[in-house]
């Protein structure tokens, strides 16, 4: 999921009880439940290295107690100092009157460790997937019931910061007196609905999948089939079919029972493997890409330039050609993800010159140095 799915799902998880526990819990929840995506920071080496590293080893059953131990030694070596400068000015310690209980190390760590979770959960409901057992267990796991940006889930979390917050306002303009934990109900309700939103998108996933098996899409035989979600509705979803000579996609409406798909416009046929696609697979983008692009498709488009980086120059009587890579399970239109050039997020390419040496890669417009 994005940032701020993962930053409000810590603050409810802290919230829904655990700050009556101990100092700090919230702070802790939030830090660790976002902690396990500071894998971007691979983005400032190239696209290439984010792609081999994002959802990598940080986003682990490897990794999460290591995150939440760092996490909570952070909030210890702050409230050790945030003490000492107390002790300095003569103040008793603990007496503030926002931190209602004293910290407990134990239940510190027990939040940031449910938070750190909770982020590999998250991940892995929708179509991206995760390696939770890498680097034991390279494979990736997918739910693919929710898209990556879900903004009824955004809708339920801000739910529950803001109308506790909208209650504090109400009682401080009658004088009322402030409660200490104040939205712990409001918490536990967001969570609640989080863990019914899945439900429900898994069974209407689960319908669709039979829906599609029921019928005939293609005359021939399906070897795998998938099903991406989309934001907002939980009856429309994208399949994508796979017989030995290309991939056939379709609209499915779990509502209305209709599954719409064209035989010509719908069909993407497999492309041939030439000499340029077979050394772009063997680039350190192809690796990686294969690896990760549980739907990829890579395909051989000749002298077309990719937008915002040009071509090599060459000598007289070389050529280049332009190998892309894609993943089918990203290649259908939401909230206008798919850019100007008609190609879809997440894609890759590659300078193949002379069908063997590869002169630059990439990913969208940005190239690998």
């Amino acid at each position: 999921m994005e940032p701020v799915t993962h930053f409000l799902t810590g603050a409810c998880i802290g919230r829904a009880g655990l700050n009556r526990k101990t100092a700090y819990a919230t702070v802790a929840a939030v830090l660790a439940a976002e902690a396990a995506d500071i894998d971007m920071l691979w983005a400032f080496a190239g696209p290439v290295e984010e792609l081999k590293h994002h959802r990598g080893i940080t986003h682990t059953f490897l990794a999460a107690p290591v995150l939440a131990g760092v996490v909570v030694g952070g909030i210890w070596l702050w409230h050790s100092l945030r003490e000492r400068r107390r002790a300095r000015r003569g103040a008793a310690p603990n007496q503030n009157a926002r931190a209602p209980v004293a910290l407990n190390l134990g239940w510190l760590y027990l939040s940031a460790l449910i938070a750190a979770l909770s982020h590999l959960l998250l991940d892995w409901t929708n179509n991206y997937g995760v390696r939770p057992f890498f680097p034991f267990n390279p494979r990736w796991y997918a739910g693919s019931f929710v898209y990556i940006v879900e903004p009824v889930l955004l809708a339920l979390l801000l739910m529950a910061m803001i109308v506790p917050w909208l209650f504090g306002l109400a009682d401080s303009e009658i004088g009322a007196r402030r409660k200490p934990f104040r939205g712990r109900g409001w918490a536990i309700v967001a969570l609640t609905g989080m863990v019914m939103l899945w439900c429900w998108r898994w069974a209407e996933q689960a319908q669709a999948r039979a829906m599609l098996e029921n019928i005939q899409v293609t005359t021939a035989p399906v070897t795998r089939l998938a099903l991406e979600p989309y934001p907002v509705n939980p009856f429309r979803w994208h399949a994508i079919l796979e017989t030995a000579d290309l991939y056939q996609t379709g609209e499915i409406d779990t509502h209305s029972g209709e599954i719409l798909s064209n035989p010509i416009r719908d069909v993407i046929y497999k492309p041939a493997d030439t000499l340029a696609v077979e050394a772009a697979k063997r680039t350190s983008l192809g690796q990686v890409y294969l690896d990760w692009g549980i739907w990829a498709v890579v395909r051989d488009l000749g002298q077309e330039p990719v937008v915002a980086v040009p071509p090599p120059a060459l000598a007289p009587g070389r050529q280049w050609t332009t190998v892309e890579f894609s993943d089918l399970r990203f290649a259908y239109s939401v909230l206008g993800t798919r850019g100007n050039e008609g190609r879809s997020p997440l894609g890759g390419w590659v300078y193949i010159v002379d069908n063997r040496d590869i002169a630059a890669q990439g990913m969208g417009g940005r190239e690998q140095k």
